[in-house]
């Protein structure tokens, strides 16, 4: 089964180094059509009817992203392909997307096409990318972060999460229902994604929800806890991170 890809782009060099990668390594794509601009990318798109499109995010006039929210249904894998975009990056993280940081990393993109590939053979409904544009389109308030489980991936809403604990290489997201969801990522993975929703670190094995915090105990050296009885400990060199962050909460 041969993978139909396009190209979106506003460099011509960046389309011209993808095009060789793409030969070189993926022997099932065939690239169908490029475009430097979002609004011949939606044309693109239309004509060729793509498996699978490799999308800048940072374009003049309309971003990767603008493109994606203009069409009026999405059938196809994105690879998203960007310069340092914080914001967007941001974005991506929460939806569980791939991207890949120019200058391409050859590895990076061997396992981004491969996963990809997977789900188009497999006719996997991407609502990851719908998560994304319902991201955006919230203009970052109280946004779901997609939450890839064994068996399936969960949309949860970030004012629904009580606090997330380290096990091993895996991360356990505490729900306000009492649900607990395993994701196979370490805390780190999701420390400074959830920073900016006022989520701390107080500890090597905790990050806390401050919406959900009661009171900061001077027990142990320092323990938060929780509306729900939950005491959490907080490490000796988090304690002035903790009570600054729950000063500003105030």
């Amino acid at each position: 089964m041969k993978i139909k890809a396009v190209i979106i782009d506003d460099e011509a060099n960046n389309i011209e180094n993808l095009q060789i990668i793409i030969t070189q390594y993926c022997p099932d794509v065939t690239i169908e059509a490029t475009a430097d601009n979002a609004a011949d990318g939606i044309e693109i798109i239309k004509k060729h009817q793509p498996d699978l499109v490799f999308l800048d995010i940072q374009m003049p006039d309309q971003s990767g992203f603008d493109l994606l929210s203009h069409l009026p249904e999405i059938k196809f894998e994105v690879i998203f392909i960007t310069a340092y975009d914080k914001y967007g990056i941001q974005a991506i993280k929460f939806s569980a997307l791939d991207y890949l940081l120019k200058p391409i990393n050859i590895n990076e993109f061997k396992i981004a096409v491969g996963k990809a590939e997977q789900r188009i053979r497999e006719k996997q409904q991407n609502h990851n990318l719908e998560n994304l544009l319902t991201y955006m389109k919230a203009g970052n308030r109280d946004p779901k972060i997609a939450l890839p489980t064994l068996k399936e991936t969960m949309y949860v809403k970030i004012t629904d999460i009580v606090r997330c604990e380290a096990t091993n290489n895996y991360t356990t997201f505490h729900l306000q229902s009492k649900e607990q969801v395993l994701v196979c990522k370490t805390l780190k993975d999701f420390a400074d994604l959830l920073k900016p929703h006022d989520f701390v670190r107080t500890h090597q094995s905790h990050l806390v929800n401050l919406r959900f915090v009661k009171s900061y105990l001077k027990e142990d050296g320092g323990t938060l806890l929780l509306d729900n009885q939950e005491k959490i400990p907080i490490s000796r060199q988090n304690r002035e991170i903790i009570r600054m962050a729950l000063s500003a909460a105030l």
